[in-house]
């Protein structure tokens, strides 16, 4: 696996894969994430292999971005392990990782802001302010800087999944943006980097959030479409956990809706107590089609 430190390596990398013939030059899928992997992120690469091919090139990125966390969020706390991560990626057959040990690394100089108005003001927006200006400036910088054919994203991050398809169109970037479901535990936790922080008892707790997108895909299922009867009784069954929305909204617009009459998605976002004192914010969702 190639290891990339610095955007200049990064640049000089990208540089050479392009120095051949175009129709010989390889397909690049490319992973951005935080690191601290679980078995999501791994799926992720897994496809980024079948997208690419033998002969494609997997690529990931490995960089906490500080632009995403607002202020008392917990930038640090947030898990890292990159030398493990480097090891699961390697068995993954990921060929090149980009991990930019310094901040300003990525923004040391930098004057610009990308931002996607309209999509950030619900849901992790409303009570995140920048935090998707964060996101999609560093993804806009690592599509800069690897050019990638592919983009390989999770759907538990649907508000931004959403976000960077439109930040993608609207800036014609090169290649594609992919959403990929949801890897969930066999108690269905949705598997999150944050879970690490969460002892046996906040795990529990965190099991409120799929257990709430159960009860309201069995009252869907059921022939229910009124958003306030299908999130009726949210609050006790996320209880414990501290409640930063649970909602259900078009899943295109993301604004809020009343009754489901095209596809819906069924959004939670919940706060659970920190193995190490303190509270992680843990989502989920589900998208409900009529």
């Amino acid at each position: 696996m190639i290891i990339l430190r610095t955007r200049s390596e990064a640049l000089a990398w990208r540089a050479e894969l392009d120095r051949g013939r175009f129709e010989d030059r390889p397909r690049v899928a490319l992973v951005p994430t935080m690191g601290s992997f679980h078995e999501g992120h791994l799926d992720l690469m897994r496809e980024g292999r079948r997208r690419v091919g033998e002969d494609g090139v997997v690529a990931i990125s490995i960089f906490v971005n500080p632009t995403q966390f607002g202020p008392g969020e917990d930038l640090d706390q947030y898990p890292r392990d990159e030398a493990g991560d480097l090891a699961k990626a390697g068995r993954a057959e990921v060929d090149v990782a980009f991990c930019p040990t310094d901040p300003n690394e990525m923004y040391a100089g930098s004057r610009t802001w990308v931002e996607v108005e309209g999509l950030d003001q619900y849901l992790c927006g409303r009570s995140r302010p920048d935090h998707f200006r964060g996101v999609c400036t560093v993804v806009t910088k690592l599509w800069g800087l690897l050019r990638p054919d592919v983009g390989i994203f999770g759907e538990k991050d649907y508000q931004q999944l959403a976000i960077l398809r439109r930040l993608h169109a609207d800036l014609n970037l090169c290649g594609e943006v992919l959403g990929m479901p949801i890897t969930r535990e066999a108690d269905g936790l949705a598997m999150s980097s944050r879970n690490a922080n969460l002892d046996p008892a906040a795990r529990d707790v965190a099991l409120n959030l799929s257990r709430l997108l159960a009860e309201l895909r069995r009252r869907f299922v059921g022939g229910e479409r009124r958003a306030s009867a299908l999130l009726e009784g949210a609050a006790a069954i996320l209880a414990p956990a501290r409640i930063d929305y649970a909602e259900l909204v078009d899943a295109d617009a993301l604004s809020p809706i009343e009754v489901i009459e095209r596809p819906a998605l069924a959004a939670v976002a919940a706060f659970v107590p920190s193995r190490a004192g303190g509270e992680v914010r843990l989502i989920d969702n589900t998208v409900l089609r009529p």
